[in-house]
């Protein structure tokens, strides 16, 4: 493992059973790497994979197949102790501000759960960090003792990301963190993570199916189309110069702000239906979405491979 990577996922699985002779491959066979201090953003359709692999990742699920190096070690083959640390340095920002605090607990008591498990504070030091934190993701020392009905879906989201910074983590995980906001209020939270990002120097893999967000917080993007990995580039090459057809027709539909250049540019649409994860086509997933598809589309299942520097791509086309 390289030493600039803080974790590296190699040809890992995820499979649920579906009844008594289904299976339903959410990521298969899903290769990459996220560099330390880096931003790698993962894009898609809902339904392709991408929560599904960030959370395998994490070891919410456990992986049917393949491996997730965190720091060298494999995320699934830890003892008690080294998972414990592990959880410690991976966390997680939810992508539902609602759901996902406990509305039984004060903010307070929310952001210090996960430091009276991972360190080691008196009462005055915790309460301490609790405001540090409040006042890292723009809220008041005062809001610690409020419950969190009593605040808005964005104040919601930086009590998540409160949360995940408690425990002093090298990576997070963000699911989708803005698609539940309103979009006034989704560039403010990105801003803040990129903020937060070069203050503590952090990790993350970004989830979204946002790709102009995306475009704006991540140093690197992955693609995926049905549990797989369609395409895997730096920020700029992947917009500047999309090779795979799913990605350009991901990218033909991002607005543009100008009213004359949308108005002339030609949006790429996407004939037919995703296919089912519990029944995918042979050969190339996309294949019968894809009008650019040949006979070895429908034999043989494409490669991630690098088809020039750092820009690696699952095509036969290439």
């Amino acid at each position: 493992m390289s030493k600039e990577n803080l974790l590296e996922i190699v040809n890992l699985k995820k499979y649920f059973q579906v009844g008594k002779n289904a299976t339903l491959k959410a990521v298969d066979d899903v290769t990459f790497n996220i560099k330390k201090g880096e931003t790698l953003g993962l894009v898609g359709e809902s339904g392709c994979g991408k929560t599904t692999c960030g959370r395998t990742i994490l070891g919410i699920y456990p992986a049917t197949g393949g491996h997730v190096y965190f720091n060298g070690q494999d995320v699934h083959q830890m003892n008690r102790e080294e998972k414990l640390k592990f959880k410690k340095n991976a966390q997680i920002i939810f992508q539902d501000p609602y759901a996902s605090l406990d509305p039984r607990m004060t903010i307070g008591e929310i952001i210090g759960e996960g430091m009276d498990v991972h360190l080691n504070l008196s009462n005055k030091e915790r309460q301490e960090r609790i405001s540090d934190l409040l006042s890292k993701v723009g809220l008041n020392a005062e809001h610690g003792s409020r419950f969190p009905h009593e605040l808005s879906g964005g104040q919601r989201q930086r009590i998540g990301i409160a949360r995940a910074l408690a425990v002093e983590p090298q990576f997070i995980m963000c699911d989708e963190p803005i698609s539940a906001l309103d979009v006034s209020i989704q560039a403010q939270i990105v801003n803040l993570l990129i903020k937060l990002q070069r203050e503590m120097g952090l990790t993350y893999l970004f989830i979204s199916h946002d790709l102009s967000m995306v475009k704006h917080i991540s140093d690197r993007v992955g693609v995926m189309y049905l549990g797989s990995m369609a395409e895997l580039a730096s920020n700029e090459l992947l917009y500047r110069n999309p090779l795979h057809p799913y990605t350009k027709a991901l990218i033909s539909a991002i607005p543009i702000a100008d009213p004359s250049t949308e108005e002339t540019r030609k949006r790429i649409k996407l004939e037919g239906e995703v296919p089912s994860p519990i029944n995918p086509p042979d050969g190339c997933k996309f294949v019968k979405r894809c009008a650019h598809a040949k006979d070895i589309c429908h034999k043989m299942t494409p490669q991630l491979k690098e088809v020039e520097k750092d820009h690696f791509v699952a095509c036969h086309l290439y």
